[in-house]
């Protein structure tokens, strides 16, 4: 009798499983306009605090991650600093430079756009991914070909139906050109790294 009711139990939490995921893969992009960057301690190049309409959250971009600005989290920044062939002093002070570009790019209204998927994170506050568009431009691509963030996270289908693995085939020449170029992280990693990589 406990068997059976164990295999119940599993069946049903499979199918929970099942539908639940069917539900998340249909939930349908919202578009939030008008939206403004909002100061915090906490913000960097890829996650900030925006405010939407009668919305206040924390962001965290799609497919993209900025440079560090600390060690709190020192295997990450750790990792960073070998994808961009730089030191851990560099890399901080190239995710100062993501974090002070997203702030000033940031400072007219702009358009976001959520599935409002909850980015995992080590604070407390619940994250949401996003896409962010500033005068119709991607955010992601513009701190990516500026050599401010590689291409490296989460990605989603995009609203307009572009499929992630092709967005992200188009960020990775953006990011081959910031290298080429050594712009913003790129800058100051040493010659022999880069052709490595």
């Amino acid at each position: 009798m406990q068997t059976g009711r164990s295999s119940y139990t599993i069946i049903i939490a499979l199918l929970l499983l099942v539908v639940g995921q069917a539900w998340a893969d249909k939930k349908e992009w919202t578009t939030l306009t008008d939206c403004q960057y909002v100061d915090s301690k906490d913000n960097d190049g890829d996650s900030f605090r925006v405010h939407c309409g009668d919305k206040e959250f924390r962001a965290r971009l799609y497919f993209v991650d900025a440079p560090e600005t600390n060690l709190v989290y020192a295997e990450r920044t750790r990792e960073q600093s070998l994808h961009f062939g730089i030191t851990l002093d560099e890399t901080m002070k190239a995710g100062v430079k993501a974090k002070e570009r997203v702030n000033e790019l940031l400072q007219k209204a702009f358009v976001l756009h959520t599935l409002w998927a909850t980015a995992a994170g080590r604070g407390r506050e619940t994250r949401y991914y996003v896409l962010i568009a500033v005068d119709g431009k991607s955010l992601a691509e513009i701190l990516v070909s500026e050599g401010l963030a590689r291409v490296k996270g989460v990605g989603h289908v995009l609203p307009g139906g572009e499929k992630a693995r092709s967005y992200v085939d188009r960020l990775t020449a953006l990011e081959e050109e910031a290298k080429q170029k050594r712009v913003g992280a790129w800058s100051t990693a040493a010659e022999e790294k880069q052709e490595s990589n």
